[in-house]
């Protein structure tokens, strides 16, 4: 699965706390966000903004869970979205923006959209603590879980006598 952000229609909401369209470093700040959610799931996020200089890739903002993209000078982030789709693998597309006209482009094109407010509340939601991602794997059995719980325990126990 691949997300592809409008970043700066996400950030525009103006549901992010601390963060606005304003903001010199507002494009950072929502690259932290997304690499926090990056975490939660599985697949790549890719965030594209308008009007960076000289467009493309973006080496100090990119990381291996958050690419993040500059629209070049002549294309708008739309444009830039909507060839990702076109050369990428549109059911396995999730585009997030509130922008109508880059909406239906995309679902025309097989892609999924979630609307920006939607996403930024799946961003706002607090990370699982290690204890309930632990219990959510749905892979081990109770006696499982209770096997390695002795382990940690005992390894625990042992590296506090030292």
């Amino acid at each position: 699965m691949t997300i592809i952000v409008d970043g700066h229609n996400v950030i525009g909401t103006g549901r992010l706390p601390g963060i606005s369209l304003e903001d010199e470093d507002d494009e950072a700040k929502l690259v932290a966000l997304l690499r926090r959610y990056r975490s939660r799931i599985r697949g790549k996020i890719i965030v594209v903004f308008d009007h960076g200089l000289p467009g493309g890739e973006s080496r100090n903002l990119s990381s291996r869970s958050v690419s993040v993209r500059f629209a070049p000078v002549g294309l708008s982030a739309d444009e830039v979205i909507i060839g990702m789709v076109r050369r990428g693998n549109p059911p396995g597309i999730t585009i997030v923006t509130s922008d109508r006209d880059l909406a239906g482009r995309a679902r025309r094109l097989g892609a999924k959209v979630i609307s920006s407010t939607e996403f930024v509340s799946e961003l706002k939601r607090p990370l699982p603590t290690p204890e309930e991602n632990f219990r959510e794997r749905p892979n081990l059995s109770k006696e499982e879980i209770e096997a390695w719980e002795a382990i940690f325990s005992s390894s625990h126990r042992r590296y506090e006598d030292d």
